[in-house]
C-alpha cells in the first residue's frame, strides 16, 4: 500500500529534524515546526514537535545520563521558567518584531564572530550569573518563539563542553522543559487525536534517527564540533531575522 503524501512528508521532516537534534543536541525546532506547518495545521505541528522532543530527550538521557552536567541543566531550567512569562507577554505585545530582530542580530553576530576563528570567552567553572542569564533568555525566546536553544548553546560553548556532554546536558534540560510545554498544550486543548496519530506514525523513523545521531555525535571533536554549533546558530539567527522582517 502506498503511503499518503502527507505521511511521507511528516516522516522525512521528522527523520531529518531528529537526526539534527540527536547529533548536535539542538536545532530541530527550526526545521520541524516550519516544515510540518506547510502541510499540517500549526496547532498540530507545534505539539507534535514538542512530543517528539520529549521522546528524543528521554532516549538520550537514558543513553548518556552520566554525561549530563546536572547542576548546569538545573540552574538553566529554573531560570528558564522565570523567563517564559516575559516571552509570552512579548508574544502578545506590539513590539515583538523589533525584539525578535534585535535578538536575531545578536545571535548572528555572536556566532558569526566566533565562526571565523576567534574563540569565545571561556568559563572554567559554572557561573551562576551566566547560568541564570542564559536560562532566563532561553525562557524568553521559548515563551515568545519556541526557540530555547541559542542561549543554552552559547553557555555550553563558553564552558567548552565536549560534543557528548553538550548533547546530553541539553537533553537533560529539554526533557522537563518539553514535558511542561506538552502539559500546557494539553491544558489548552491542543493535544488532539491528530497529534497522537502523527506521533505514532513518526516513531519508526525517530528511533533510528536518534541512534544514528548519537553515532555521528561520538565521532565529533571539540573545535570541529564548535564550528558546526556556531554555523547552526547563524542559521537560527538568520531564520529569526527573516521572520521579523516578514512580520511572522
Amino acid at each position: 500500500m502506498m503511503l499518503h503524501t502527507t505521511t511521507v512528508w511528516v516522516l522525512v521532516v521528522v527523520f531529518v529534524a531528529t537526526l539534527i537534534r540527536s547529533t548536535f543536541g539542538f536545532g530541530e525546532a527550526l526545521i520541524a515546526v516550519p516544515l510540518l506547518a506547510l502541510i499540517l495545521p500549526v496547532g498540530v505541528a507545534a505539539p507534535l514537535a514538542v512530543l517528539l522532543s520529549i521522546t528524543v530527550a528521554g532516549v538520550v538521557v537514558v543513553q548518556d545520563w552520566r554525561k549530563i552536567h546536572v547542576r548546569s541543566a538545573g540552574w538553566l531550567l529554573v531560570s528558564t521558567f522565570a523567563g517564559v512569562p516575559m516571552g509570552v507577554a512579548l508574544l502578545a505585545s506590539s513590539h515583538q518584531r523589533l525584539v525578535k530582530a534585535v535578538l536575531a542580530v545578536v545571535i548572528v553576530v555572536f556566532a558569526g564572530y566566533f565562526l571565523v576563528g576567534t574563540k569565545p570567552p571561556e568559563l572554567r567553572d559554572d557561573s551562576r550569573r551566566w547560568l541564570m542569564g542564559c536560562g532566563f533568555l532561553a525562557g524568553v525566546l521559548g515563551g515568545a518563539y519556541g526557540m530555547n536553544g541559542p542561549p543554552l548553546v552559547m553557555y555550553g560553548a563558553m564552558r567548552r563542553w565536549s560534543p557528548q556532554h553538550f548533547r546530553a546536558t541539553l537533553q537533560g534540560y529539554f526533557l522537563p522543559a518539553s514535558v511542561v510545554a506538552m502539559v500546557s498544550y494539553w491544558y489548552a486543548g491542543l493535544w488532539v487525536p491528530a497529534v497522537t496519530h502523527d506521533y505514532l506514525i513518526a516513531l519508526p523513523v525517530v528511533v533510528p534517527a536518534i541512534f544514528l545521531g548519537r553515532a555521528v555525535n561520538h565521532r565529533l571533536r571539540g573545535d570541529a564540533y564548535l564550528k558546526y554549533v556556531y554555523g547552526g546558530l547563524v542559521c537560527v539567527g538568520t531564520a529569526l531575522l527573516i521572520q521579523a522582517i516578514r512580520g511572522r
